[in-house]
């Protein structure tokens, strides 16, 4: 069905609910994925199960549980909450993974199932550490070729067990990101830090009435910020794209308007599943995703002084050259991945990077959970506010300064973005071309990136140079290429 479209890939399963993602074809992918884990862990899996709170999601979720249940596995449902805080109980109940019922930024009509493992629990080593995260692009191609094949052990009456519920994930979370700060900042009260500066006021959040409405409460509640909620009613229903864009953020009366409208010092806008997170400065600019790992990284690096010296972040390729230069002024290197969290997850863990994550306002930091989180970005960005300073407007100003320029272009099926990745190649095969994830071409002072979306049926063509006009020249170049 090319008017809805099933997305199957390293970030988990999407689809129109309805159409392309009904009731059966959920429990057919469930109980493909306790299959799998039930082989790989040799026993009953333990698996944990939460949504983000979208309408229509119950039922998905209830679609999802039974294939859980039915191939065997226990199961623990968390409720209504933000992907970071599965991450976080993942690893707090040694779950062997998590299921979150979500389609992230995604229109309202769409839902999906993501993946979290933690195949620390498989070997019973290091319960305590931080390990939970998304399934690499091996594991999540033997989950779809199971699916794809059938492969479903169904279990006996007797091995179908009942669903607990557990709701303590919000406030776990929440407290695992003010020990991080406190940790790194080198202070006892991370809240108290904020108040001895005086650096932050008022708040504005525009929680897009999903899952991260309780948590943000939850994490300002009794705080020296007055924390002022849009869309925190937590009905599912978006009040404006989901997407934390510039354009679905200036709308009349959004989070743009709010912020100088309030006097607050800063805002912060959610994607549903709050993996992401996009920033408004005090003068009601949007600041925007790509500066919020920048920022983040930002804090983190220059809170850790002569130890920042040899560190290493990761990005995917799509993230604004900001990062390196971020990295680059504290001493420290960045390692490029392709795009996809697993795929940024995979790197840090393999060379100890303190953060990484990707330019959609993706913030990973690995002091609190291997995944993607809005609420680590908000606390780092309001800690740098605080160590510096300045304002948030003066903290950006600061930064690095390039013109990034997005496109999409409709796309069937993944496989036909291919002929158009192998002519981009030729045509700059002078320049250096990676080709780890589509093609990415890098010039001394540009850059251009063209690859096939995991979460949706579209060529991303993205280019970033010194100043807009370049960029938009290179990518009207690229365009060209594009059949």
């Amino acid at each position: 069905m090319s008017d809805a479209p099933l997305m199957l890939g390293v970030s988990g399963l999407r689809g129109i609910v309805g159409r392309s993602l009904t009731p059966d074809l959920t429990v057919r992918y469930c109980g493909s994925i306790t299959t799998w884990l039930g082989e790989t862990v040799g026993r009953q899996p333990f698996v944990l199960i939460g949504r983000d709170g979208r309408a229509g999601g119950e039922a998905v979720q209830a679609a999802a549980t039974a294939g859980l249940q039915a191939a065997g596995a226990r199961v623990c449902d968390l409720g209504v909450l933000m992907t970071p805080s599965v991450g976080v109980a993942t690893d707090m109940l040694s779950a062997d993974a998590a299921l979150i019922i979500t389609a992230s930024h995604n229109p309202q009509e769409w839902n999906g199932v993501k993946t979290i493992i933690r195949q620390r629990s498989w070997t019973n080593a290091g319960d305590e550490d931080v390990d939970a995260c998304a399934p690499s692009a091996t594991v999540a191609d033997e989950i779809i070729s199971r699916f794809k094949a059938g492969r479903i052990t169904w279990a006996s009456p007797e091995d179908i067990t009942d669903v607990w519920h557990d709701f303590e994930a919000p406030e776990a979370h929440c407290q695992r990101v003010i020990e991080a700060c406190e940790r790194l900042l080198g202070v006892e009260n991370y809240w108290d830090e904020i108040a001895r500066t005086n650096s932050v006021g008022r708040v504005v959040l525009d929680s897009v009435n999903a899952s991260s409405a309780a948590a943000d409460a939850l994490f300002f509640e009794d705080t020296v910020c007055r924390a002022v909620q849009l869309h925190g009613e937590a009905t599912g229903l978006f009040p404006h794209p989901p997407e934390p864009t510039r354009e679905n953020l200036s709308q009349r009366g959004g989070l743009c308007d709010a912020v100088p409208g309030l006097g607050a010092d800063v805002g912060f806008a959610q994607d549903p599943d709050a993996d992401r997170l996009a920033i408004v400065d005090e003068n009601g600019r949007y600041v925007g995703e790509e500066y919020t790992l920048a920022l983040a990284t930002e804090a983190v690096l220059s809170a850790m002084g002569a130890r920042a010296q040899g560190q290493v972040v990761c990005a995917n390729l799509s993230t604004s050259r900001m990062i390196d230069d971020v990295a680059a002024r504290h001493g420290a290197r960045v390692i490029r991945t392709p795009v996809g969290e697993a795929n940024v997850v995979e790197a840090m863990k393999q060379h100890g990077a303190v953060i990484g994550g990707e330019g959609n306002g993706g913030v990973i930091w690995p002091a609190v959970t291997y995944v993607r989180d809005s609420l680590s970005a908000m606390a780092l960005v309001l800690a740098l506010r605080a160590r510096e300073g300045r304002t948030i407007g003066e903290l950006v100003d600061a930064m690095p300064r390039y013109a990034i320029l997005k496109r999409k272009a409709p796309l069937s099926r993944r496989e036909d973005a291919q002929p158009t990745i192998n002519r981009i190649a030729a045509h700059f095969s002078g320049k250096r071309v990676d080709l780890q994830d589509g093609v990415r071409v890098d010039f001394e002072d540009r850059w251009v990136h063209v690859r096939a979306s995991n979460t949706e049926p579209i060529l991303r063509l993205i280019a970033e140079a010194p100043q807009e006009e370049a960029a938009a020249e290179l990518l009207e170049q690229v365009s060209s290429l594009v059949h």
